[in-house]
Parts: structure tokens; C-alpha cells; sequence
């Protein structure tokens, strides 16, 4: 090993440092303290490590929140270890608070006896007034609980970077590297990969990319030499013990977006992707926009309305049409939809849940529009719904809803969340040769042709491809006749259109999975149940439980709509259903009407993710400690 090599690896120290299973950290700034920036570096940084991990990156809603507020504070979790990793974790091991609103925001969730660093050059008069702090939190007592390590890093940055031609401004920029660093030794990681992206990112500008490396490596210094609290010697996280294979670090947004176009691939079709901008769905656009090369379109629309009504007009014209949005777009596609559904063409709309009804919480993670997905049309207009439980899983859940939306002629809601889509996770990359291709095929025969014929075993109406000689037809959002596909307002006509559409969805329940249970017995006295992006809780939470002997099963449900055939004999096995929701009851609704069970719900509607401990005390509080 070169001299470099060891002041860039300090792994050879794990000798002299405390032995973790897992470790929770979070970094917590400004918004414009580059927080997610230096988390996503210290994420890639544990992904070579070889630990498995999580993250949550917590955004402030405002696009530029007055400095030093608590509406700015910008956060970064990540919860990385040598076990199976199923969440960004509970409280915090770690907690970097660049300036005192950070440290009002995320002190409560750092546990006691867990290690705080701050920059005592951001803990002024000025900012305790903005942070709503009437004393220094550093002298009251207020950090008394834990390790505290309370440094100026702002000035050690200034002085770290002064050989630099970098601003004031731009050599303050650089703090954030000098907390990287610093944590960077504490849990033994390796700076090469930062390095390397700071050169390659700044490659036009070297001396940014200097400063910022010469204050990374300035932070590790001082970590490495400064006398630390009592027993602070570092940590070391051992690899985890995963499956062999080739892992990448994915997002639920790229899995999204890798999914879709896997399916589109699997269909033999191209894809037109139209969307508006709304968080947390934007990124779903910014992705699919790199993967031209792989027959995918995107188009930015100029309303929630066009952008369903073009991708509404890709899939007539013979293109997979898929759109995205949030709750509150989704409510402004309503009637797009209902015409995508009354003319039964395949359709993709993506919904990236967050919280609140209208605008409510646009950065922050909720599951409320379960109802929205279910029932929010008008008429009875039944259609498919999905939901994806990880970050990883989006790519399986892309594909079904690709699937779904071709064979049966219908729109698939895809339902994620803030959570899902920003989080990150290590994704085993599959064989893609393993899949099975579902390639579509289009109505070429003229005899007696209608636009309403249908397949006999799924019920689904023929594509055919407008300008294919003989094949003229008309569709829209009028009722249609059954034998004619001609405009119809015959009453009895209506009906039996009404009941083929939904016995159509409904048919769908044959050819998707029975429900598993993923932990635990498949009868008993107690199983959680839920969906979406509550798995990794309810499931780590489940396994504790069952680790002290309780009789509890986790069963999650990916098929909303229509559900799995044996779910309602499943859940009469269990005495009790207890289902965790991030909204005020939702599944518990679906699933008392479906099969009257007699559902307890746990309810979260603060923006933020489950903790594991508060599945696992309702579960006890249930099973009996």
C-alpha cells in the first residue's frame, strides 16, 4: 500500500475502532448547504464498502427558503450496515447540523448517547433568532444528551482552501466536503470515488474541484488528529453478507424508469412519455429523457391535461402512451383518464404520492391516494392499480404495469410516493434475457372489423393502428355501441358496455399472483398488512417481533386493484389485521368493503416514513408484551 493509498483508505484502522452492526447518520443543512449532494457522495462511498443501506432524502418545500430558517433546513439519512438493510433507519447514530435551524429541526431523532456535529461558525446571534433559539443551544443544556463535537468549519474551510483562486462565497460552498470528510474517517471510508467525482465535475474548473478535495481531505485530517469525546475512535460497519451479483445504488425514479422501458421492450412497443412538472414526479421525466436511444419520446407538457391527452393520442396512434404526476395533477387528468378508459386504450399514469390534499406537503412522503387510484372517476370506471414497496422494486412493478395496461386494453395506475422515488437502495441488476416478452399485436384483419371487438378470454378490445387501410374507426369519450363501436345512447347498450369494462378489469384477478405471505405464518392471531413504501418498516418490525416469539405475519399487496383472488381467505385466517397506512385509513376502507374484516389501522400523517418501533409497539400492544 502507497502513502496515498493509506490517507485515502483508512480501512486498515478497524482495529482501534467500535464494532456497529448498523449505523443511522444524518447530514442537515441549508438548502444551499449541498446536503444531498454529500449525502449521495457518503451513500456511493458505503455502497463500495460492501454494506447494505437505505437513504431518505428530506427536501424543504420552498425553492429558496431565507437562510438560516427551519422552513430551509435540508436533510440526507442514511441507514447503511453488515445486515439486510429495509429502511433509512429510526433515530439517529450521526448527526451533522451545519447551522442551529438544523439543529432544531433534527435534534428530537438523535438518540441519546448518539454523536452531534455542528459548525459552530453558522451559531451566531442572528441565526438563533431565525432557528427560534433564545440561547446558544451548545450552553443551555440543550445538547447535554449526547457527544458533541462543536467545531467552526466554516472558518477550517476557509483556511483549508486559501491557497485556491475560489471566492469567498465559492470557498464556503466547499464546508460541506470538510463534514463529508470528517465523517468519512470516522466510519473508515474511502475518499477515491469523491475525488474522482470532483475532478470529473469541476474538470472546467480545477481549481473549485481542488478546494473542494483540500477541504475534504482537511476534515478527515482533523477527525483523524482532534481529540475526540471520550471513547470516540471511529466505527467500523463490516460488509454485509448479500447474494453474489452485480449491484448498483438506485433510485425509485431510475428503477421507474428502467422498468418502463424494459416493458415497453418486452411489448415490441416505443414509448411516448408526457408529463408537467410537479414534485416529487419531475424526476421521472428527467430520467426517461436520457433513454431516447432506447425508443422512449418525452414531452413536457403545458398543463396535467395535455400532457394525459397526448400520451392519451400516442397509445391510439399505435405508442405505448404513459403519464406522470402527483396527487393534485392526477386530479386534474380525472377526465383524461375516463376518456382513456372509455376508450379502452393502454395507458400508463404514474402517481408519486406526497402529502396533503391541494398542494398540501409537496416534499414530503404520504400514501392518501389509495382512494384517489380506487375510485376517483367519474361514472364507474374501474381500472388497474399497482403499488411498488421499495426503490428497487419499481423496476419489476414498471413492467407489470407495461404488461397490464397492453394485453388488457385498459390504464394502469402505478402508485409510488415521495419516499420511494427519492430513496435509494442497492439493486441486484437482474438478467434481463430472463424475461418473458409479451409482444403486442395489432389488428390487421378487415372482415368485419369494429373498434370494440374483443378477446374472448380477456375481454380486451382490438388495437388497431389508424391509416391501416380498411381500418378507419372513430373512439372517444361518448358511449359506444357493443356490436358497432358507433355512438350509442341506448340505455341497455350502456349497461352491458359498463359491465364488459368492468368485468374486464375484474378478469385481471386470473392472471396476477395469489397473495404470499412474506413473514411469519399464514394463519395465526395477528397480520399487518400493508402496501406501498411501508414494507421495509412493517417487515423489520414483523421479524423483531417474531424473533421474541410472537405469532404475527406481514402480508404486502401489490395488486390494488382489482385484489388477488385468495386474499380474502387469507386474511380470515388471522384473528386480528392490524394495517400501518401513511394516510387516515384507506386500505382499511378497500378491505372491509371487499371482505368485511374487522381491520385495526395504525396511522401516520406527518410527512415522514413509519419508524420500525412504532409498528413493532402496536404490534406488542396487540400480541401482549
Amino acid at each position: 500500500m502507497t502513502n496515498m493509498d493509506q490517507v485515502l483508505n483508512p480501512e486498515h484502522a478497524v482495529s482501534q475502532r467500535e464494532e456497529l452492526d448498523a449505523a443511522v447518520v444524518r447530514f442537515a443543512g441549508d438548502s444551499g448547504d449541498g446536503m444531498q449532494l454529500t449525502g449521495g457522495q457518503f451513500t456511493q462511498a458505503t455502497a463500495l464498502a460492501g454494506n447494505d443501506l437505505s437513504t431518505f432524502p428530506d427536501f424543504p418545500a420552498e425553492i429558496r427558503a431565507p437562510v438560516g430558517t427551519t422552513f430551509g433546513v435540508s436533510s440526507f439519512q442514511i441507514n447503511f450496515g453488515a445486515r439486510r438493510i429495509m429502511t433509512a433507519g429510526d433515530n439517529f447514530d450521526v448527526l451533522v447540523a451545519m447551522n442551529p435551524a438544523a439543529l432544531k429541526v433534527e435534534l428530537t431523532r438523535l438518540r441519546k448517547g448518539g454523536l452531534l456535529i455542528v459548525d459552530t461558525g453558522t451559531f451566531n446571534e442572528r441565526n438563533f433568532a431565525k432557528a427560534g433559539f433564545s440561547v446558544n443551544p451548545l450552553e443551555d443544556g440543550t445538547v447535554a444528551p449526547y457527544r458533541v463535537v462543536a467545531m467552526d468549519i466554516s472558518a477550517m474551510t476557509m483556511e483549508a482552501v486559501k491557497d485556491f483562486d475560489v471566492s469567498k462565497k465559492e470557498a464556503l460552498r466547499c464546508k460541506n466536503m470538510w463534514a463529508l470528510g470528517f465523517v468519512y474517517w470516522l466510519f473508515g471510508r474511502s475518499r477515491q470515488a469523491t475525488q474522482a467525482w470532483l475532478t470529473g465535475k469541476f474538470a472546467s474548473n480545477p481549481d473549485i474541484a481542488d478546494a473542494n478535495i483540500a477541504a475534504m481531505n482537511a476534515g478527515h485530517a482533523m477527525a483523524e488528529t482532534a481529540e475526540l469525546p471520550d471513547g470516540l475512535k471511529g466505527f467500523h460497519v463490516a460488509p454485509a453478507d448479500i447474494p453474489a451479483g452485480l449491484y448498483r445504488t438506485v433510485t425509485g425514479t431510475e428503477a421507474l424508469a428502467w422498468g418502463l422501458a424494459k416493458g415497453a421492450e418486452l411489448a415490441a412497443l416505443e414509448i411516448l412519455f408526457a408529463s408537467y412538472p410537479i414534485t416529487p414526479a419531475s424526476p421521472l421525466l428527467h430520467s426517461l429523457a436520457k433513454l431516447q436511444h432506447l425508443g422512449i419520446s418525452t414531452f413536457q407538457a403545458e398543463d396535467e391535461i395535455a400532457a394525459a391527452c397526448a400520451a392519451i393520442g400516442a397509445s391510439f396512434a399505435g405508442t405505448l402512451g404513459i403519464t406522470s404526476s402527483s396527487g393534485p395533477g392526477i386530479a386534474l387528468k380525472g377526465e383524461a383518464i375516463g376518456l382513456a378508459l372509455s376508450c379502452e386504450l393502454p395507458l400508463v399514469i404514474v402517481n408519486s404520492q406526497r402529502g396533503g390534499p391541494s398542494t398540501g406537503l409537496p416534499t414530503k412522503t404520504e400514501q392518501s391516494d389509495l382512494y384517489q387510484a380506487v375510485y376517483g372517476r367519474n361514472g364507474d370506471s374501474p381500472l388497474v392499480v399497482l403499488a411498488t414497496r421499495s426503490a428497487a422494486d419499481c423496476f419489476e412493478v414498471g413492467i407489470e404495469a407495461v404488461r397490464l395496461a397492453t394485453k388488457y386494453m385498459t390504464p394502469v395506475m402505478l402508485l409510488t410516493d415521495g419516499y420511494i422515488a427519492n430513496a435509494a437502495e442497492p439493486w441486484r441488476i437482474p438478467g434481463l434475457d430472463s424475461y418473458v416478452p409479451f409482444p403486442v399485436s395489432f389488428h390487421t384483419d378487415t372482415e368485419g372489423f369494429q373498434p370494440f371487438l374483443r378477446d374472448d378470454d380477456t375481454l380486451a378490445r382490438v388495437w388497431a393502428i389508424p391509416g391501416t387501410p380498411d381500418l378507419m374507426h372513430r373512439i372517444g369519450g361518448i358511449e359506444r355501441d357493443y356490436d358497432t363501436g358507433h355512438i350509442s345512447y341506448d340505455p341497455d347498450n350502456h349497461q352491458r358496455m359498463t359491465k364488459v369494462r368492468a368485468a374486464k378489469i375484474d378478469g385481471i384477478a386470473d392472471d396476477i399472483p395469489p397473495q404470499t405471505v412474506e413473514l411469519g405464518p399464514e394463519t395465526g392471531k395477528l397480520a399487518v398488512v400493508g402496501w406501498g413504501s411501508t414494507y421495509g418498516p412493517i417487515n423489520r418490525a414483523v421479524d423483531n417481533v417474531n424473533a421474541q416469539g410472537k405469532d404475527v405475519a406481514h402480508i404486502h399487496i401489490r395488486n390494488i386493484w382489482p385484489l388477488p383472488k385468495n386474499l380474502g381467505d387469507l386474511l380470515a385466517g388471522y384473528e386480528r389485521v392490524l394495517i400501518p397506512e401513511m394516510n387516515n385509513g384507506q386500505l382499511i376502507t378497500l378491505l372491509r368493503a371487499e371482505y368485511l374484516v374487522d381491520a385495526q389501522g395504525l396511522n401516520k400523517i406527518s410527512g415522514q416514513p413509519f419508524k420500525i418501533t412504532e409498528i413493532e409497539d402496536a404490534i406488542l400492544e396487540i400480541v401482549g408484551e
